[in-house]
């Protein structure tokens, strides 16, 4: 059943207005009719099994038949903060990231990035990943579309940190000493409702000045297993193994 992401100004009393893109998806590209249903959710994480009601191109009216009680969201709110990589690495991060749970990304210019977003194309990449994120939450259930932050400064993402329960920082150099243990007691100490931050960086890694920073502004370095991980490895690799310690071995 098709799943669709909406504004709260858009559920009115018993009633769902979809427009826009949704709308056409509906009634151009998926071709549903009145009667057909949906599932509509809302900014907060709801989500409705709706009756289409009327069918335009430009607008769909659809009924809310009942509130549905599954949730699909991760009981930790994982957060992607990833070193700006190139090409089109954080497209594919964005998308297989939220398809695993991602709570959010934030892309920040780390000194090894070759990757520069200026300020002028900034608007239209967020965009971007912002459409990427809604997709891919859309095609794997989600309650919830991750929010995608704008380009961070390694300053303005230290600055974050407080607000997480714990920050880690995929780090390299803790591969290859065949560091093991720091990644398994943070989630041993990770409780349902906390939040990660889990940082990695492009595809140079990070220099010695970063390391140091984030660690002096609480952030724990640990290797996400004994091999090294390319740039648009890691993330995904630290989503499935956090999915598995509190999804799958309850």
């Amino acid at each position: 059943m098709q799943r669709y992401f909406l504004k709260k100004s858009q559920f009115e009393d018993d009633y769902v207005m979809i427009e826009n893109e949704d709308a056409k998806h509906i009634s151009r590209v998926m071709r549903m009719n009145p009667e057909d249903t949906v599932i509509c959710c809302d900014e907060e994480g709801s989500c409705y099994l709706c009756e289409l009601t009327e069918t335009a191109p430009d607008l769909v009216k659809a009924k809310v038949v009942e509130e549905l009680n599954k949730d699909a969201e991760m009981p930790v709110k994982v957060s992607i903060a990833h070193g700006l990589p190139k090409s089109d690495k954080l497209e594919l991060v964005i998308q297989k990231g939220t398809e695993l749970g991602a709570h959010s990304f934030i892309p920040f210019q780390a000194d090894r990035s070759i990757v520069k977003v200026d300020s002028k194309k900034q608007a239209k990449k967020l965009e971007r990943w912002e459409k990427i994120a809604k997709e891919a939450a859309e095609q794997s259930h989600r309650n919830y579309v991750p929010k995608v932050h704008r380009v961070h400064l390694l300053n303005d993402l230290l600055k974050t940190f407080h607000h997480f329960s714990s920050v880690i920082v995929a780090y390299e150099e803790d591969a290859k000493d065949d560091e093991k243990s720091r990644f398994r007691q943070v989630l041993q100490r990770t409780k349902a409702g906390d939040s990660l931050l889990l940082v990695v960086g492009p595809e140079g890694g990070f220099s010695d000045r970063e390391i140091e920073k984030m660690k002096e502004a609480g952030a724990i370095s640990c290797a996400l297993g004994p091999r090294i991980l390319r740039s648009e490895t890691a993330p995904l690799y630290g989503l499935a193994a956090i999915s598995y310690h509190f999804e799958l071995l309850g």
